[in-house]
């Protein structure tokens, strides 16, 4: 089955790349569901909310900061480097990923886009102004951040009830839509709209590379599903392509 995953890929010039939170499992960074996903009581729905925010914006401040001193000691895996790799070999390239942890590019990934947002960024709550770093003197009353205007500042993620970011979903839809072949790696295909690519890829004649470790509801309308680690199948991958 890989063999005719690397056939794709060789015959391919232009490569759409869809990631999940599988992809960062073996940084050992946790999904934040189930056992995971409770902290001080509190499930990921009960903070991950507009309305969690608006009622207690400093405890939904301490749950992000402790989510990012987990992040920022995990160190990107070698499924995203051979990505790297494979993004290198190709004329156009673009990677979109379901995670918002910044290993895609703190692994050196160039073309990326983050379809839920990046959780080291923040914006503004009133005017929308986007900050890509907040230090602690920046911190004011109960650790709440504070923008220019006043107003508190959020996690730059998209939250349960919220819209993703129209202008990320239409680039990679346009994307998609010219693709010679999409990976779709790490990810549960149930998370939606992400979980409509394999079949929108479908109608454009883009060929289909899963891979993850089980079967997801989009295996069976994909072209090749590998299942296994993804830094061993990429690994072997990268290494049959020019």
């Amino acid at each position: 089955m890989i063999q005719n995953a690397i056939d794709i890929l060789k015959t391919s010039k232009i490569l759409f790349v869809l990631t999940g939170a599988g992809i960062s499992a073996e940084s050992g960074i946790p999904t934040f569901r189930g056992v995971d996903g409770l902290w001080k009581n509190y499930s990921v729905t009960d903070l991950a909310t507009p309305e969690a925010f608006a009622k207690n914006p400093a405890l939904v401040w301490e749950w992000y900061q402790w989510r990012q001193e987990i992040i920022s000691r995990a160190k990107p895996n070698a499924a995203h480097t051979v990505l790297v790799e494979i993004e290198k070999k190709f004329d156009k390239f673009l990677l979109l990923t379901q995670n918002v942890d910044n290993l895609h590019q703190r692994a050196g990934s160039k073309n990326v886009l983050e379809l839920h947002g990046n959780i080291f960024r923040s914006r503004c709550n009133t005017c929308g102004m986007v900050y890509e770093t907040i230090t602690k003197t920046e911190a004011k009353a109960a650790n709440v951040p504070t923008c220019t205007c006043g107003s508190f500042l959020r996690p730059d993620v998209v939250w349960f009830g919220e819209p993703i970011p129209q202008d990320i979903w239409q680039e990679s839809l346009s994307f998609l839509s010219k693709a010679d072949c999409a990976i779709i790696c790490g990810t549960s295909g149930v998370v939606w709209p992400a979980a409509a690519i394999p079949q929108i890829a479908k109608t454009t004649g883009t060929k289909i590379i899963e891979v993850n470790l089980e079967q997801t509801p989009m295996t069976p309308i994909v072209d090749v599903s590998l299942l296994g680690k993804a830094s061993e199948i990429l690994t072997e991958i990268v290494s049959h392509l020019r």
